[in-house]
């Protein structure tokens, strides 16, 4: 009867603890101060101080229509990293009002058409740089003219309840991100042009790369595409 009693127990604190979790990684209930611009597109969770600290952060991916032309619609995306203060997800960074990966889409001389054309995906969470302490990877790719350029960012809490780009990995044309599954590294994909080749024709059509931080350095395994530290891209 008291080994029932105890399985039983065992079986609630099991139901228990997935209930948490499941409530963790689902889009939370709390305000968002001010509300992300747009139509909400992800919304994901992250510790971007550690677990430990029991300060939840949101990354929100959204978008705002901004006009239309010849069956084409256009958007102007943003990124909205929250943390949660006094029961309210304050707003800490948002792209492109304090920078990028994002830039601001004007029209086109008074065309229906407006540029750069955007496409933002939240990559997901890694403890890249120390276990236990989050980032948050994100890829976009902004286009004006032939292929445009994608990036790959990798954002981190920074002093003061800051958010800092941890590094960042900028390509011609495409770059995709997945998190490894060993969690502290990012798969990196695109075509490889060396210095000479024209954007018609990459010298490798499909690289791949490792992005891991290893010994207080960031490391690009093999060195494909490049690679700012503690920064964004050039606009």
């Amino acid at each position: 009867m008291a080994r029932s009693r105890r399985t039983i127990l065992a079986g609630i604190l099991v139901a228990i603890a997935c209930a948490v979790g499941a409530a963790a990684q689902s889009p939370s209930n709390v305000p968002l101060v001010p509300q992300p611009p747009g139509s909400v597109v992800q919304n994901r969770l992250v510790y971007l101080n550690g677990e430990a600290t029991n300060v939840q952060w949101r990354v929100i991916a959204s978008k705002n229509r901004v006009g239309a032309g010849n069956g084409r619609q256009f958007y102007q995306w943003f990124l909205s990293i929250y943390s949660l203060r006094r029961g309210v997800y304050r707003l800490r960074y948002q792209s492109p009002a304090n920078g990028g990966p994002l830039s601001r889409v004007t029209q086109a001389n008074g065309a229906q058409m407006w540029f750069p054309v955007q496409e933002l995906r939240v990559v997901g969470a890694a403890e890249l740089m120390q276990t236990g302490v989050q980032q948050i990877v994100v890829q976009s790719h902004e286009m004006a003219a032939d292929c445009g350029s994608a990036t790959v960012t990798a954002f981190a809490g920074g002093p003061g309840g800051s958010v800092v780009p941890a590094v960042s990995v900028s390509n011609p044309c495409e770059l995709a991100a997945t998190i490894a599954s060993d969690r502290k590294s990012v798969v990196l994909r695109g075509p490889y042009y060396a210095a000479d080749a024209a954007m018609c024709c990459p010298t490798k059509p499909s690289a791949s790369a490792v992005l891991r931080y290893r010994n207080g350095q960031w490391i690009e395994s093999p060195n494909y595409f490049k690679l700012y530290v503690g920064r964004l891209p050039p606009a």
